[in-house]
């Protein structure tokens, strides 16, 4: 696998990709679901967000659309035990999908920087959340999510970094990041991977 080749160039790296092995990405076509399942999940342990997404895929006959997520009353969706921003935030979702569109065909077509944009047009969507899109639904190779701070802690762990400031942090973590490319979406998924064991 190229990217293990390149990557384990990263003498840190290097003992995490040996412990972890190869990774993979997977591409998945329906970026409405994903957008939605990102929503659901954010400040949940993985324990209860899969309840949650059980009880929302319950909640409609076959699989949540637009149209059905576009219906169905708020307080509905409140009962599967979504908070009151979730909810607005998953309606917010199904109505761009609506009006704008989020085909996988249209969707896959633009840059990362474009389709960061185009979702953050959604009230709800950060750009954390487009990042996992680009990662783990488009399956795009060279993400690095910054802002994620489960990989700023690894990055300050893993390589013993002692800065408090926060430019000088970020400067010296994005400067680490340029030696991971083209495949940072897996320098990422092994960052999380150490992070975990941890």
């Amino acid at each position: 696998m190229p990217y293990i080749k390149h990557l384990s160039a990263d003498k840190k790296l290097a003992p995490v990709i040996k412990q972890v092995g190869r990774l993979q990405l997977k591409k998945r076509n329906d970026v409405f679901l994903s957008l939605c399942g990102s929503i659901m999940s954010q400040q949940l342990s993985t324990k209860v967000a899969a309840v949650i997404h059980q009880r929302f895929n319950d909640l409609f006959d076959g699989k949540p659309t637009p149209e059905k997520i576009a219906n169905i009353s708020a307080p509905e969706l409140k009962a599967i035990g979504l908070s009151n921003s979730k909810t607005d935030y998953i309606k917010n979702v199904a109505a761009f999908a609506l009006t704008s569109g989020l085909g996988h065909a249209k969707l896959s077509k633009l840059s990362d920087e474009a389709l960061i944009e185009y979702l953050t047009q959604i009230k709800g969507v950060g750009k954390w959340t487009a990042e996992m899109i680009l990662m783990f639904t488009l399956a795009r190779e060279d993400v690095f999510s910054y802002d994620d701070y489960g990989i700023q802690q690894a990055v300050i762990g893993l390589y013993g970094i002692r800065i408090k400031d926060k430019k000088k942090l970020k400067a010296k973590i994005l400067k680490l990041s340029e030696g991971w490319k083209p495949y940072r979406t897996y320098a990422c998924m092994y960052l999380w991977s150490w992070r975990d064991t941890k």
